[in-house]
């Protein structure tokens, strides 16, 4: 299973659970070179995305695509855009959290 913003960011949509996300990401997490690698593939994900969702913002501008369509790539977009924001404020967290353990 490849995890992306836009599949996390649609959870309550999916009727999933976060337990049922964070058994799958742990098996991809070994395979594709651990939580950094992880890290990675989601933020080359959300650049993917967000891009989509300018180029269908243009296109609608020249008059090239549906609105339905603009609509559902911009929310989509807004969506991982949303999710990439709280993945970067919980690891800045998590950051300063260990920092300030005692050693």
């Amino acid at each position: 299973m490849n995890l992306s913003f836009s599949t996390v960011s649609s959870l309550p949509e999916l009727g999933m659970r976060p337990s049922q996300v964070a058994v799958s990401t742990e098996a991809n997490a070994v395979n594709e070179g651990g939580f950094a690698g992880m890290l990675q593939d989601l933020a080359k994900d959300t650049v993917t995305t967000v891009r989509q969702g300018e180029a269908a913002a243009l296109s609608a501008i020249n008059g090239g695509l549906p609105l339905q369509t603009v609509v559902e790539r911009v929310m989509a977009a807004e969506r991982t855009l949303q999710a990439a924001l709280a993945v970067r404020d919980k690891t800045v967290s998590s950051y300063l959290e260990i920092s300030r353990m005692q050693i």
